[in-house]
């Protein structure tokens, strides 16, 4: 493994829980960065959180250096790194939220060395608000994507 690290920084929004949804992601690597954002228009804060860490994952090709996810995110943090999603996962995620997402996620964990940091939401920090600016403006502005199994499964 290379000193190098991929810096994740997300942050999902909604507004109203659920409501119209967006995630916010900046990815910094090697002096570039890349935002990315997208608009739900009917989806829950905490699947927008999840699916910031889930399609940062995703975008990340070379897949030798550690990634550092820097998240607001208890909800995702505490349920990884506290190892709850494993046991959801062997239990067949009975009576959890976001099987969808989680399972997703879970296809993902083994082909990455993962770091996570929380950060305090809404405490100034630079990639933070700037990430929930990029996850506002998506649910606000251009929620047109379908959360199709959220919308199939609203409970």
């Amino acid at each position: 493994m290379s000193d190098k690290k991929i810096k994740v920084y997300t942050d999902g929004s909604s507004r109203g829980n659920p409501g119209p949804g967006g995630y916010g992601i900046i990815l910094s690597f090697g002096g570039k960065q890349t935002e990315l954002s997208q608009g739900f228009r009917h989806t829950t804060n905490n699947r927008m959180e999840l699916l910031a860490v889930i399609v940062a994952l995703e975008k990340i090709k070379n897949r030798s250096y550690t990634v550092v996810i820097h998240t607001d995110s208890k909800y995702v943090i505490d349920s990884i790194t506290k190892g709850w999603v494993f046991g959801w996962a062997k239990k067949g995620f009975k009576g959890k939220k976001n099987p969808d997402l989680w399972q997703r996620y879970l296809e993902l964990h083994p082909h990455f060395n993962l770091e996570f940091i929380w950060i305090k939401g809404h405490a100034g920090h630079a990639q933070n608000e700037r990430c929930d600016t990029l996850a506002v403006s998506a649910a606000t502005e251009t929620p047109t994507y379908i959360d199709e199994w959220f919308e199939a499964n609203p409970n």
